[in-house]
């Protein structure tokens, strides 16, 4: 839900579907995001809870939370900045970085295991 749905706004802001009014997009997809975001919270709790010693001395571990608080700070910014109207080449950049982001948390939580 989290990715998939920012896969689809991303693309938008890159310029695909240009067709498509990106504030209706917006209130579509990011709330889908958001709800994406508090099921892998909450279900990672639940992991970090059963196992958080282990867990706080896996550096695979403390690389990803690294990234997600980046891809949150990163969230922030372009809509503190009002990037949904700017429409520039800097939200095209955050929003590269974002998807960057989150398939580099991805990866980090499939090594944590063999780490």
């Amino acid at each position: 839900m989290l990715v998939g749905s920012l896969v689809v706004f991303e693309l938008r802001i890159w310029g695909v579907g240009r067709g498509l009014e990106i504030g209706a997009l917006a209130r579509l997809a990011l709330p889908v995001t958001v709800v994406g975001f508090a099921l892998l919270a909450s279900s990672g709790g639940l992991l970090f809870w059963a196992s958080f010693d282990e867990m706080l001395g896996n550096r695979v571990f403390l690389v990803k939370m690294g990234l997600v608080v980046l891809a949150g700070l990163n969230a922030i910014w372009f809509h503190a900045r009002d990037g949904l109207r700017a429409d520039d080449r800097l939200g095209r950049v955050q929003t590269a970085l974002s998807l960057g982001l989150w398939l580099v948390v991805i990866a980090c939580g499939r090594f944590i295991a063999y780490n």
